[in-house]
């Protein structure tokens, strides 16, 4: 199976766009969203083009390739105009004969174990690293990154992560699981 896995648009249609294009160009099994969707948070600037509507658009003509989990941005108003579920506050995704658990990122889960790999957005940074007895990753943030990295998505296929920019689709850091 092969997975994008993205974070952090904020209501920008013109970097949804591309994660769109880049997502259809991957081939992908599925689209793995990790929340703030829409709304760009009163802490972030407004990302280019930011539009709700049409990003909402865009994602919901992706609907049935979508797997979804809830930002700390994302509200109940999203679900009356995204047409897939939002709400879940993490996913389980067993992958490359590990556990994987997909969140936000802006909530603890104690329900990790030695050789688990938690995979967020929230902080806008990409990352793998080892802390504790478990891998972190983060994907970094489509429309709005932080610390000079760039705008990100992360492809996940057999045991190899592969981060992408999402401007040019060149790839910026890869590992393995």
């Amino acid at each position: 199976m092969k997975y994008v896995i993205a974070s952090d648009i904020h209501g920008s249609a013109y970097y949804c766009r591309l994660l769109k294009e880049r997502y259809l160009e991957e081939k992908a099994d599925k689209l793995i969203l990790l929340g703030d969707l829409l709304y760009h948070g009163a802490r972030n600037p407004l990302p280019r083009e930011y539009s709700t509507l049409e990003t909402a658009a865009i994602l919901n003509s992706l609907k049935s390739d979508i797997l979804c989990v809830r930002g700390n941005c994302d509200s109940d108003v999203d679900t009356m105009v995204l047409e897939f579920p939002i709400t879940a506050p993490y996913a389980i995704l067993p992958a490359a004969g590990r556990t994987l658990l997909l969140t936000h990122g802006h909530n603890e889960y104690a329900v990790l174990k030695a050789g688990d790999v938690l995979v967020n957005g929230h902080f806008h940074v990409p990352a793998c690293e080892m802390r504790g007895e478990y891998l972190y990753v983060n994907c970094g943030s489509v429309s709005i990154p932080k610390e000079n990295s760039p705008h990100s998505y992360l492809v996940l296929e057999d045991n190899t992560l592969t981060w992408k920019d999402i401007e040019t689709g060149g790839i910026f850091k890869k590992a393995q699981l």
